[in-house]
């Protein structure tokens, strides 16, 4: 399995950038836990319950990468938390200061560590000290065992072991001001413009060493939460995510298939709200102190090189249709 210790600043080759290095946390709100618990331990995630709050994990690893709270309505972004280095929380604030990026009060579901700023499509953003957990080199591929002579297919079905994704890879975020979202990514946060297609997407990395994006931003009338990606191991995990999920009762989704920019294979799965999961395998990373020629592509040499005809409603973002 690829190395997924917590890094700290010592062991970050862009040493002077004062920055964020990960996507600490993504929130968001459901109008049912169980159904939330249901869809993503058949994801293949470790989900605990506490404080009246669903928590995502992944198997092996100590990091809460997402928390579910239930509210009514439809399914709603709530807030991002990103990590920076203890000893870069000081300059991240200074330069939120600089450059007047408007301070919120911390969000009632979470807590007054760190800084708490305003995005410009109105969510709330916390910058706090963590442990870096966006990696630190480019994910591992796990070989698959060749198929004895003689046998067949490599596993039965019935004896395929379970999905497990290794950790988060990205968020795919719609948004209304694509332009504005770049500026504070870049300015606020220090992220850094890996690739896009005018404002239809756009891809960021972390200057201290990430995959392709950290964070991706889709053009909406609105804002919201497309996707969650979920790095794991092979490609026939990304198929056999797909199957998984058919038989857990999720048929929506799309692929299997593998994307231009990030270079990943795919599958994703609808959730009961409207939004996907990703299952991702071997995304391009960025390493801390690389330049990466970033360019602006053609939307039809944005998004997909092959799979299966897009579904009609995969760039919806149902939390303004249904809110």
């Amino acid at each position: 399995m690829a190395d997924i210790q917590l890094r700290t600043r010592k062991d970050s080759n862009r040493a002077d950038d004062h920055s964020v290095h990960s996507l600490d946390r993504f929130v968001f709100t459901v109008p049912d836990l169980d159904e939330a618990a249901r869809f993503y331990e058949a994801f293949g995630l470790q989900v605990e319950r506490r404080d009246g709050r669903l928590d995502l994990y992944t198997v092996g690893h100590p990091h809460a990468w997402g928390s579910l709270f239930q509210a009514s309505g439809p399914k709603k972004l709530q807030y991002l938390r990103f990590g920076c280095f203890t000893e870069d929380l000081a300059a991240v604030a200074e330069r939120i200061e600089r450059l007047g990026v408007p301070r919120c009060e911390p969000h009632p579901l979470g807590d007054a560590e760190g800084i708490w700023v305003r995005h410009p499509d109105g969510f709330p953003v916390q910058i706090v000290a963590a442990p870096k957990s966006s990696p630190d080199a480019r994910a591992e591929r796990v070989a698959e065992s060749a198929v004895p002579l003689g046998t067949g297919a490599s596993l039965a079905r019935s004896r395929i072991p379970k999905v497990r994704p290794r950790r988060l890879s990205h968020v795919l975020l719609f948004s209304p001001n694509v332009g504005d979202a770049i500026v504070f990514y870049q300015d606020a946060l220090g992220l850094r413009l890996t690739d896009r297609s005018g404002e239809l997407v756009v891809f960021m990395h972390g200057a201290h060493g990430s995959d392709h994006h950290l964070i991706a931003m889709a053009k909406s009338d609105g804002p919201g939460l497309h996707h969650t990606s979920w790095d794991v191991a092979s490609i026939d995990e990304v198929g056999r995510g797909m199957e998984q999920m058919y038989a857990a009762g999720y048929p929506r989704g799309w692929g299997v298939g593998r994307h231009v920019l990030g270079s990943n294979y795919f599958y994703y799965v609808r959730d009961p709200w409207g939004s996907h999961a990703e299952y991702s395998y071997d995304i391009d990373y960025v390493p801390g102190g690389f330049e990466w020629p970033a360019a602006d592509h053609p939307p039809e040499d944005s998004f997909y090189a092959w799979g299966p005809a897009v579904p009609e409603d995969f760039i919806t973002n149902y939390e303004i249709r249904n809110g």
